[in-house]
């Protein structure tokens, strides 16, 4: 099935008079896929997903389109369920990437301290939420006062800031990381370089073929645009 064409001309943004924003498309206001009002918190967030729609040529490339996608599904799937979205992204925490250790080779132990043990120490410090390592895969129990204290910093967030974060935090499989990102602790570069410190290790010894490769750079694509809305959603 191919691509479908661009079928309008003029992209604009308006305010829907209530403190929102929404995305016009010859004048007519977009919708969600589910039919839902495409409606945003934020003007700078309105605006940068009307430029999407602008760049699109002669067929609508959704996958050029992140923040597009990232707003249908706060929209359709996250709005009037921000409760249980707050609580998949704590029970990523729960079981966060960065508590896993490898016990060996050397090389790898000691790039997932650097990369991790920051992270680690800036939760502890500045979060006070100190958390458990250990070494494998066996399930390790977390004190739920340090769980509770991330709830605390999340709780405000609304169905689009929600939805960034959890897509980044499925993406990297790290709330911490995806929170650090949110609190201006990490760049989403050191963060995605962070959630690949075992990936990249194998690839060093191994090497890496282009479908891996190209996944990656999806996946990437999709953690940059929700580390973005949740920046556009402040300005």
């Amino acid at each position: 099935m191919g691509l479908p064409k661009r079928f309008y001309k003029d992209v604009a943004t308006v305010t829907d008079g209530e403190g929102g924003w929404r995305v016009t498309l010859d004048g007519k206001t977009m919708r969600t896929p589910a039919k839902g009002d495409f409606i945003v918190p934020a003007k700078p967030l309105a605006d940068a997903i009307a430029e999407e729609w602008r760049a699109q040529g002669e067929h609508i490339q959704p996958e050029s389109m992140p923040l597009t996608k990232l707003v249908n599904s706060a929209v359709d799937g996250a709005r009037g369920r921000e409760d249980l979205v707050l609580e998949d992204i704590l029970g990523h925490a729960a079981s966060d990437l960065l508590f896993y250790r490898a016990d060996a080779p050397d090389g790898l132990v000691s790039r997932q301290t650097q990369y991790w043990d920051p992270v680690l120490a800036w939760a502890r410090q500045d979060l006070c939420a100190p958390f458990v390592l250990g070494e494998g895969v066996m399930a390790i129990d977390q004190p739920p006062a340090s769980l509770e204290r991330l709830r605390a910093h999340v709780t405000d967030l609304d169905a689009f800031g929600l939805t960034a974060l959890h897509v980044m935090t499925t993406l990297s499989g790290s709330a911490l990381l995806a929170l650090a990102v949110a609190l201006g602790r990490l760049t989403p570069e050191q963060a995605w370089k962070a959630a690949h410190v075992d990936e990249d290790w194998q690839i060093g010894q191994w090497g890496e073929d282009a479908e891996a490769q190209a996944r990656r750079e999806r996946r990437w694509r999709d953690f940059a645009a929700a580390a973005r809305m949740l920046k556009l959603l402040k300005d």
